[in-house]
């Protein structure tokens, strides 16, 4: 029997989420309620390493008022001036694989070696009412309450795949806060592995052995795209399919060239519940990055992915500034209409309705 009298074991899960979702969202409104600092109080608390000045300038750069997006910039470029020595991570996997607990078990393990972490969750968004869990500090206890750990869920939004569309921007400021790893994790559907990719300096997958996918099912665009696969939950009664999954998964990587920078992507296996495997798995990103900063490749992937950061952008904005039209919004509707009963093809549709956007602009 549950808390509640009557309760069945699926409403607990209801509660117990609209709980979590409720804590967050009245800790959300306790924020908003804050005084707004200036950029320059914001840039000094997140140099100083003040963790609630670093939720609210997040808050800011997420904040899809336009209003905001002058302040958002200019705190932004402030903490791309601060010279960091982080490493970005990328981290994906289908629902159930055990993300979580991996990240926890690996946050743990490095704020423990003196390390300050960053993770940032991108939530799941429903595409119908854009709700958000928002619940992954339940799902990291331990490495929430890390005096050296910052989680920061993000709703989704709108973003291609399901990535925060400020996340790379909170990176920077989690950067010049201080933080030497930052995590990103991926809600493992869709293209946002894409979307993290461009964003981290190594890029983990996490696998499950005896899953039915250990070769058949997976994408060979994530395959060519990670820097190492790992089997998860390699314990128990899986431990035995896990080793079999790693010896796959090896033999299947010989078919694929290596990376541009010459890094040949590596295969183990863990246990995050039982802390087994996850500090070889460090070593081998030291390994990565040590012999990326040492060919120059760090750099230059770096400096690529801002240029990637500036073209999304711009599509960002000019998408925004499309649908916030007013001659759009008035009109917009009538040519859906005229589409879906065929009386125009969206080409034309699409041609109309930019030439009313271009003309309504001058």
């Amino acid at each position: 029997m549950g808390r509640y009298r009557g309760e069945r074991p699926d409403q607990q899960i209801t509660l117990s989420t609209r709980k979590n979702t409720d804590r967050f969202n009245i800790s959300k409104v306790k924020e908003s309620r804050k005084p707004l600092l200036s950029e320059e109080d914001l840039f000094n608390g997140i140099r100083n390493g003040n963790k609630a000045v670093l939720a609210q300038a997040i808050t800011l750069v997420e904040s899809s008022k336009k209003s905001h997006w002058e302040r958002a910039n200019t705190l932004v470029e402030k903490c791309l001036a601060a010279k960091t020595r982080s490493i970005r991570i990328g981290i994906t996997g289908v629902p159930g694989v055990g993300k979580s607990t991996f990240i926890e078990t690996l946050g743990k393990n490095l704020t423990d070696r003196g390390k300050k972490v960053v993770v940032l969750a991108v939530d799941p968004t429903s595409s119908r009412n854009k709700g958000s869990i928002m619940g992954d500090k339940t799902r990291m206890p331990e490495l929430s309450k890390d005096a050296r750990a910052f989680v920061r869920p993000s709703p989704s939004g709108d973003s291609l795949g399901g990535v925060a569309r400020k996340t790379r921007e909170t990176i920077i400021l989690c950067e010049a806060a201080g933080y030497d790893i930052i995590m990103v994790e991926t809600v493992g559907v869709g293209q946002s592995e894409t979307a993290v990719h461009g964003m981290v300096d190594f890029f983990l997958l996490l696998k499950l052995a005896g899953a039915g996918d250990e070769l058949q099912g997976i994408k060979r665009g994530i395959i060519e795209m990670a820097d190492a696969i790992v089997i998860n939950k390699a314990d128990g009664d899986n431990l035995k399919r896990a080793k079999l999954a790693e010896v796959d998964f090896k033999r299947a990587l010989q078919l694929y060239p290596p990376k541009e920078n010459g890094w040949i992507p590596t295969v183990s296996s863990c246990s995050a519940t039982e802390n087994r495997g996850i500090h070889e798995l460090w070593e081998i990103i030291e390994d990565y990055v040590a012999k990326a900063q040492k060919s120059g490749h760090f750099s230059i992937k770096r400096k690529i992915q801002n240029k990637e950061w500036l073209l999304q952008t711009i599509e960002e904005r000019l998408k925004f500034d499309f649908y916030n039209h007013e001659a759009i919004k008035s009109q917009l509707e009538v040519f859906l209409s005229k589409v879906a009963e065929n009386k125009i093809s969206p080409f034309r549709a699409a041609e109309a309705l930019l030439e009313l956007q271009r003309r309504k602009s001058v």
